[in-house]
């Protein structure tokens, strides 16, 4: 079965939403796992050997002034283990990011995610969606940030994680997820 390992960091759970809907895609697929870094940028033992089994990998973190939390960053420090075994060599890798803006250099994030697969040797997966882009679009459309290279997702400052992202933020992210797993499954054939 085609696994898809999910590593993110979220601040105050606005991400933690939007890593449980690429989930949900990704589950649709294969064998979908959530690896939540947490506040001090650490995993549990033994998570990079898990990661490293996986098919595909999923990068997430929320935005924070122009780029991944420092948690993440911590993270992607980390794995310079497995990328001098060339561990995560051609696995499938995407990524997820939101913040409170609308644009909030949230491209930046995604940069960062792709660099760090492009060191890994990686396969990068865009979204592969149209923009939500005539004047009738809003947050509840599929796509409505336009993002190409990953998902992205508007949590405003005073929305709760009840609240937001919202429900076109989180079907753009199971659709990444969904995608990834496919295209994983179709690669390890």
């Amino acid at each position: 079965m085609t696994t898809i390992a999910i590593v993110f960091f979220s601040g105050y759970g606005h991400t933690t939403k939007q890593a449980e809907a690429v989930q949900a895609g990704a589950a649709s697929v294969g064998d979908a796992r959530l690896y939540q870094i947490d506040k001090n940028g650490d995993l549990p033992d033994g998570t990079f050997d898990e990661i490293g089994r996986a098919d595909a990998i999923i990068y997430g973190s929320p935005t924070y002034m122009g780029g991944p939390a420092w948690q993440f960053k911590k993270f992607a420090d980390a794995s310079s283990k497995p990328w001098f075994s060339l561990a995560w060599k051609d696995k499938v890798a995407a990524g997820f990011t939101n913040s409170a803006s609308v644009n909030g250099d949230k491209f930046v994030t995604i940069e960062y995610f792709w660099t760090l697969s492009q060191q890994h040797g990686q396969v990068w997966v865009g979204t592969g969606l149209l923009p939500a882009n005539s004047k009738a679009s809003g947050p509840s459309d599929v796509n409505w940030t336009a993002g190409f290279t990953g998902a992205l997702a508007v949590s405003p400052a005073d929305a709760s994680p009840d609240e937001a992202p919202r429900s076109g933020d989180l079907e753009t992210a199971r659709l990444l997820g969904e995608r990834v797993a496919q295209l994983a499954a179709r690669l390890s054939d």
